[in-house]
């Protein structure tokens, strides 16, 4: 889905001059309240709607993050001191003056504006695909405000109107139970209004959009709401199981897109944005910094020893689990069975001997001259794979059933050439636990999961009950509001 990306980049430039930025809450929209020199087409509303999936981009940053924040990895990095907001979050110091958690609230609160802005403008004009282009942009307003709600607990609503400078005074936080029913409401008008298969692969889809209503149903302990939405998927979408001899390929290029993609973040290799503005890069910046340091050999590029994997999540991995292969490299036994290779072994801070196979640098994944800022690889943000296990999940902590829970766990541990899970009760819901952690190891799921089911106490180190189940709200937002927000509980100094 190149071309559509390619697309992505030319219309924003263009319609930045509508849709201007600034340093403040979020993108702050234009003045012109009528917008009557735009939204007089189709074309418009799509390069808007462009305009608003440009954001999903930005999530490479907190998909690296959320990893690092979890007990798979660490931050690592060239020294304790590289990137300090990640440090931090590392060993769960992180307050709300950190420049990373900041970013998250920024960029995500610009998607929300930028879906928005559509949709003050909803009415402007008639065509033919109008209500694709609404559901779309309704999905897109559902991932950004759950991203929020998921870090950050209760967060400012606001639905079809621009947040434009000054009203951030007048906002407050919003409960999230509410902040949930919005994207509730999204995604099922998404779901009513989308297909399973768009002309331009890229585009989000009914399938998309059933698979993140059932995680925001399983986040708020709705099962059978999760069930229910995630098994009609399982049974009508076009989605499978990647198969166990094409298993190790998921994540090269060649292999984006493919039938277990149920969401995927689209980047290319064109050049765009620097290291001073993380939110304008086209390419995977986390791919490259999950990377071998000083690296020169077959199959991989060089990196910079970001989010490495510690020996506690490889020795989660039964004997016999393929997985373990194609998703940690053991960069000293690549050394053994590759003797042209080569890395810097005394470089770096943290370094564990592993790398997080997934999502670090392929030899010609591009030719641009920074390879850290261009790399095109997408990042897979829904898996089929996922589908399967949060249908199990919900079905056995829903009390609802516990055979059919075993038939997808099963499935996913079948693939990755390991016998059957037999066990009910609470004993399954630890063995869908530990599937999901080392079926998604590199993949920013785990902290999450953690924390949404009362487990990050005593096995995050670092992690305090009653505080870092949440992230704080950065301070500069705090200020914009006038100081009216209560800050999250343990972040108040």
């Amino acid at each position: 889905m190149k071309n559509f990306k390619t697309i992505n980049i030319l219309v924003c430039f263009a319609f930045l001059a509508i849709f201007s930025c600034a340093d403040d809450f979020i993108d702050v929209a234009s003045q012109d309240e009528n917008s009557g020199d735009f939204f007089n087409s189709e074309e418009d509303y799509q390069k808007a709607l462009i305009a608003a999936y440009d954001y999903l981009q930005a999530t490479a940053q907190q998909n690296q993050i959320a990893e690092i924040a979890s007990d798979n990895t660490l931050a690592g990095g060239e020294s304790a001191t590289d990137t300090p907001g990640i440090q931090e979050i590392d060993d769960m110091i992180h307050t709300s003056t950190n420049d990373q958690l900041r970013n998250i609230w920024k960029w995500m609160y610009t998607g929300v504006n930028r879906t928005n802005y559509i949709m003050e403008f909803q009415d402007k004009t008639d065509f033919a695909n109008k209500t694709s282009v609404l559901a779309q942009t309704r999905f897109l307003r559902a991932f950004y405000y759950f991203e929020l709600v998921k870090w950050f607990g209760d967060v400012p609503l606001v639905v079809d109107k621009r947040i434009l400078y000054g009203e951030q005074f007048g906002l407050e936080r919003t409960p999230k139970a509410q902040v949930y029913a919005q994207i509730e409401d999204d995604l099922n008008f998404a779901i009513e209004n989308l297909p399973y298969t768009q002309s331009e692969t890229g585009r989000v889809t009914k399938g998309a959009a059933q698979a993140l209503l059932g995680k925001a149903y399983l986040y708020q302990d709705k099962f059978t709401e999760s069930a229910t939405v995630l098994e009609d998927l399982i049974s009508k979408g076009p989605y499978d199981l990647v198969p166990t001899a094409l298993a190790p390929l998921m994540w090269e290029n060649e292999y984006e897109n493919n039938i277990e993609s149920v969401f995927e973040i689209q980047y290319s290799d064109v050049d765009g944005g620097s290291y001073d503005c993380f939110e304008c890069l086209e390419g995977n910046y986390a791919v490259g910094f999950n990377g071998v340091r000083g690296y020169e050999g077959p199959v991989f590029d060089f990196g910079y020893s970001f989010n490495v994997p510690t020996q506690d999540v490889v020795d989660a991995f039964e004997d016999g689990d393929i997985r373990l292969d194609y998703s940690i490299l053991d960069i000293k036994q690549w050394i053994i069975d590759n003797p042209t290779a080569s890395y810097n072994e005394d470089a770096g801070y943290e370094q564990t001997g592993y790398y997080n196979r997934k999502y670090i640098a392929r030899l010609g994944d591009q030719n641009r001259p920074d390879a850290a800022l261009t790399n095109p690889n997408n990042f897979r943000e829904i898996r089929f794979a996922d589908v399967l296990l949060m249908a199990a999940e919900a079905l056995n902590r829903g009390n609802i059933s516990d055979e059919r829970a075993k038939i997808y766990l099963n499935r996913v541990r079948n693939r990755a050439t390991l016998g059957n899970i037999t066990t009910s009760g609470n004993n399954l819901t630890n063995d869908i636990y530990k599937e999901r952690r080392v079926e998604f190891v590199g993949e920013g799921l785990r902290f999450f999961d953690l924390v949404r089911t009362g487990r990050a106490a005593g096995t995050i180190p670092g992690f305090q009950s009653n505080k870092n189940e949440l992230f704080p709200i950065p301070i500069e937002e705090i200020e914009l509001s006038g100081n009216t927000w209560t800050q999250n509980p343990g972040y108040e100094n």
